[in-house]
């Protein structure tokens, strides 16, 4: 399958925003912990979430939609610890599962965890904070076998904030024993509803937001779900929009999202010069008559998002100026440039982490391949502004974390398509 797009046309409308990726799969992981059946509302229909399901139930978690977007999962006949390998490779977020199988057994069989092309990112930090809770680990040929008397609660000290990491050690702690503090803990909206989720559930988790977290483990007892949980909205698909509503739109409204996770963007994309209307739940955007080159770097929450940098990166192709981007979380995540380059674009790679994009510049349609999640999705924002003809490759890729992104673009009455 393909993405077929005719570019260079300009709109108006209103879009809506799918629940978020990342809190589904730590929701979905966390149902594990449950003694009781757990529903889950506003999830999203994107591939990274079936393969996630695919991963339960092969674990022994009974899983059945009620509808479209809400599902339930009943873990109370799971015995199984170890991970579907085939799966597991595949989905970078298969990792999140570990630590919920680690605290309910006290042991755990998982392979390296798959993902894209950006890098095969290390799981050291995940490795060092389960031995330090009492897992002894051993690994023979990319298989990673875990396992401790108990978990026992300890002093976490992340050198860089890991949002899988806090999310994962989390996950382990709340059935442990006695009190884990995680020190320099990662602050995504995305582990805070994790946070408020165990709690209202029976956990005890202290700090969120903070520097410091505390864990009171619950020495063994499952958790009880009491009421359904609903997904927060999809920060990353929503500046998505932000960004592409900024080079194309002569008004865009976004509806159900949360504009205070985006306030580094909607602040980048003001200095940028596009006019933004911030609401409760929504967010107005319209294309600037003059874009503004801008410079960002990228860090964690709440500053600019990794995920963005490459949408981010198209958007200054028509800016009027000299933009500097800055990669600092990600290895890798830059190789997309050349194709861009390919486009039309002038942009300089300076270094792995480091480009300057001159602008304006007039893109034309290309065939082009996804080569990850975000980029593939930036590949569909240049194919828009491009003039002519554009073909999107691997776009399983995009529906990794965009759920039915070309239909919500079509409503719009952008040309874009799915072909075999």
């Amino acid at each position: 399958m393909k993405f077929e797009i005719f570019g260079g046309k300009t709109f108006s409308g209103e879009i809506e925003v799918s629940g978020s990726k990342n809190n589904t799969l730590k929701i979905l992981s966390a149902s594990l912990l449950f003694k009781n059946p757990v529903v889950i509302e506003n999830v999203p229909q994107i591939e990274d979430v079936f393969r996630m399901n695919e991963l339960l139930k092969d674990l022994g978690v009974n899983i059945f939609y009620k509808n479209k977007n809400t599902l339930v999962l009943d873990s109370r006949k799971v015995k199984n610890f170890k991970l579907s390998f085939d799966t597991a490779k595949k989905l970078r977020a298969s990792i999140a599962l570990a630590g919920p199988l680690l605290g309910r057994f006290n042991q755990v069989v998982f392979p390296y965890p798959g993902g894209c092309v950006i890098g095969k990112r290390p799981i050291d930090i995940f490795l060092s904070a389960w031995k330090k809770m009492g897992a002894n680990v051993s690994e023979k040929n990319d298989v990673f076998c875990l396992k401790a008397k108990k978990i026992k609660g300890t002093n976490i000290v992340f050198r860089l904030p890991s949002v899988t990491a806090t999310e994962s050690v989390i996950m382990t702690a709340v059935l442990g024993y006695g009190k884990t503090i995680i020190w320099n803990p990662a602050r995504e909206p995305e582990v805070l509803a994790l946070i408020d989720f165990l709690n209202a559930s029976g956990a005890k988790i202290f700090g969120a937001g903070t520097s410091k977290i505390e864990i009171i483990g619950r020495n063994g007892k499952l958790l009880e779900s009491k009421k359904p949980f609903k997904i927060i909205p999809d920060r990353i698909e929503a500046g998505s929009f932000l960004i592409l509503g900024s080079a194309l739109a002569n008004y865009l409204k976004i509806k159900n999202c949360n504009p205070e996770h985006l306030m580094s963007v909607i602040g980048v994309l003001k200095d940028a010069g596009v006019q933004v209307k911030i609401g409760k739940n929504f967010l107005e955007v319209q294309k600037p008559k003059k874009l503004l080159a801008c410079n960002i770097k990228t860090s964690e929450y709440p500053g600019f998002p990794t995920d963005l940098q490459a949408p981010f990166v198209v958007l200054m192709t028509q800016a009027y100026g000299q933009s500097m981007i800055f990669e600092t979380i990600y290895d890798g995540r830059l190789n997309y440039i050349e194709d861009i380059n390919r486009m039309g674009a002038k942009i300089i790679m300076c270094d792995p982490h480091r480009i300057i994009i001159n602008g304006p510049t007039k893109l034309r349609g290309r065939e082009i391949e996804s080569p990850d999640l975000r980029a593939g999705l930036a590949f569909v924002l240049a194919g828009l502004i491009a003039r002519g003809k554009s073909l999107i490759y691997n776009i399983y890729q995009i529906d990794r974390g965009y759920e039915k992104i070309e239909e919500k673009l079509q409503k719009l009455g952008l040309n874009i398509k799915r072909v075999e």
